[in-house]
């Protein structure tokens, strides 16, 4: 067994990084492994904990542990690693349990010394239980149109992972290549969600129209605004990677338009529905009356909505507005910065395409019932 050494900041972008750490592993085993190599472990036994001063004359006091792992996925699986966490200050240390499992990092330094580092957590059976409890749920209540539109979330992730992100990758144009995907998820997702009917019909033609103006107006404000999509550190890390390849300004558009793809599918099929119920309760309902009474549901599905759209953005943006709260600058100059300009864009594009997809699909769907003859029903 020899020493290897610790190791200073290995991921620096990460302002949450787990502490670097030192291990132990027969030089035999790990003759074999590459440069860099992912591991797999469980925590084993805690060997030591305790609280250390890492800087005297700062008096910084940190939580300390040394940990021995069971490498349970690498090269070496099955051999033990003696590890230090929480011997170098950082931001926030973790602190392990024995039956934790975490990933482990392997590096070399320049003199050949091995290092081991625990980078994070391993969640993969957390993640499939609550995924497991999803499909249950879903099924559970809605039966076989849970199965059905599942089986629509399945095929719109593999036309998001098989066909729009390895396009962008290769320097395609993200917008033409988001419409297109959405070409494909739109008619295939509805009509196994919603079944083969006059109804999703008229939902399919509502969510083209809605998203072609969303698709729109992204254009124009995004332009206008002069948001160059780079707000965020994933579009710079990904430029580099990528070596230029990628359009970031239209990778923000066609997020945008994939965003509101989603929420379409609840405003066009419910507006469907509303006019299919009010048509089968009084038949005799002309075009002008029944877009009236079905507007007037879609007015409170509109204030809903809205509302629900612009707390999820707020939710998903909340550590990012919180560094605002005591920010001595004024809030005008604060809403021009680029990263919040974007949300503020997204939210309020995405909401005016999902006000405007009530009307257009209640008109749409209230005009066929009368002067198309035909029955959403059916």
């Amino acid at each position: 067994m020899r020493k290897i050494v610790s190791m200073s900041a290995i991921i620096t972008m990460l302002v949450f990084s787990t502490p670097s750490v030192l291990g132990q592993v027969s030089e035999s085993q790990l003759s074999d492994i590459p440069q860099e190599q992912a591991l797999e472990a469980t925590v084993v036994e805690i060997l030591e904990e305790k609280e250390i001063q890492l800087n005297e004359s700062a008096e910084v006091v940190q939580f300390y542990q040394r940990l021995k792992l069971l490498v349970t996925k690498g090269s070496i699986k099955g051999e033990e690693v003696v590890v230090e966490n929480g011997n170098r200050s950082i931001v926030s240390v973790q602190r392990y349990n024995v039956g934790n499992k975490v990933i482990v990092m392997y590096s070399q330094t320049a003199e050949g010394d091995n290092i081991f580092q625990i980078t994070d957590y391993i969640r993969r059976d957390i993640l499939l239980l609550l995924f497991f409890i999803f499909v249950v749920c879903t099924v559970a209540v809605a039966k076989w149109q849970g199965v059905s539109s599942l089986l629509g979330t399945a095929f719109s992730f593999l036309v998001i992972f098989k066909f729009i992100l390895p396009r962008i990758l290769v320097g395609a144009d993200p917008i033409s290549t988001a419409i297109i995907g959405s070409v494909f998820i739109i008619p295939v997702s509805f009509y196994l969600s919603h079944g083969i009917n006059k109804k999703t019909n008229i939902a399919i033609a509502g969510t083209v129209v809605s998203l072609i103006i969303t698709g729109g107006l992204a254009g124009i404000f995004v332009n206008a605004a002069k948001l160059t999509g780079y707000a965020s550190e994933e579009a710079g890390f990904l430029q580099v990677a990528m070596q230029g390849a990628v359009n970031v300004n239209g990778l923000l558009l066609a997020g945008i338009i994939i965003g509101s793809l989603g929420v379409l599918d609840d405003i066009t099929v419910s507006q469907a529905a509303v006019v299919s119920q009010l048509k089968e309760a009084n038949p005799r309902l002309r075009h002008r009356i029944l877009y009236r009474k079905a507007m007037n549901v879609g007015k409170d599905h509109i204030s809903s909505m809205v509302n629900t759209l612009v707390l999820v953005y707020t939710g998903a943006a909340l550590p990012l507005l919180l560094l605002f709260i005591n920010n001595p600058h004024p809030f005008a100059e604060i809403v021009n910065y680029e990263i919040i300009a974007d949300e503020i864009v997204r939210t309020l594009v995405g909401s005016i395409g999902l006000i405007l997809a009530v009307p257009v699909t209640t008109l749409l769907a209230s005009w066929l019932v009368n002067k198309g003859k035909v029955e959403l029903s059916s």
